[in-house]
């Protein structure tokens, strides 16, 4: 079976061979490991198939559990998603607190590419469709519209025309993301199904 396989209930997901001490003192962790997995990937896909039509890519965040980020991301990937950045190296966010402290959105953009040229993806947070102009002009490569409705994410669609990507971010459910996806978005990021996804029952039997 591989990674992404879409299994029915009751379904053998691998098979494992050796002393009995040694597989049930790891069964606990193994099970633990696999069903908080398999739920990642499976969240994933219940999100990617509502978005099936449209232009949208599911993304993750860097909402993980510690020291499992990379499995956590690989379950997305398995699942049908993409991944957003792995961590503050390969990337540029800027966010609420980043905008406060230089004064405006596009002002940190400016800061930010000049730091770091060509070499790296900038994306800016913006909560106003207002500020969403001065962001492209200022170098943004992605632009979060931070928990807009969908009207609003569609005026922003009209405004970026293509120039940049667009990703939207914050309340995300299965019973709404068609409905974001159907403003033209590029790109919804869903901390969830990292952090929060429901785990697959996941049993370990030993044959007789």
């Amino acid at each position: 079976m591989a990674d992404g396989d879409l299994v029915e209930a009751g379904a053998v997901l691998a098979s494992v061979q050796g002393p009995a001490r040694s597989i049930l003192a790891g069964e606990r962790v193994a099970l633990n490991l696999l069903g908080h997995l398999c739920g990642v990937a499976t969240a994933t896909r219940a999100l990617v198939d509502r978005v099936e039509g449209t232009d949208a890519t599911v993304i993750d965040t860097r909402k993980t559990t510690p020291l499992w980020r990379q499995l956590e991301k690989m379950a997305v990937e398995a699942g049908g998603g993409r991944n957003h950045r792995m961590g503050l190296f390969d990337a540029v966010l800027i966010k609420d607190n980043h905008i406060r402290a230089v004064g405006s959105a596009d002002e940190a953009v400016r800061r930010a590419r000049a730091n770091v040229g060509d070499i790296m993806h900038v994306e800016v947070e913006i909560e106003n469709v207002g500020d969403l102009e001065a962001v492209i002009a200022a170098g943004a490569d992605i632009v979060m519209l931070d928990n807009m409705a969908p009207a609003e994410m569609r005026r922003a669609v009209a405004v970026a025309g293509g120039r940049c990507l667009l990703e939207a971010s914050g309340g995300v459910t299965l019973e709404n993301i068609r409905e974001v996806a159907e403003t033209g978005v590029d790109l919804i990021s869903v901390g969830w199904i990292t952090h929060s996804a429901p785990a697959l029952d996941v049993a370990l039997d030993f044959e007789g």
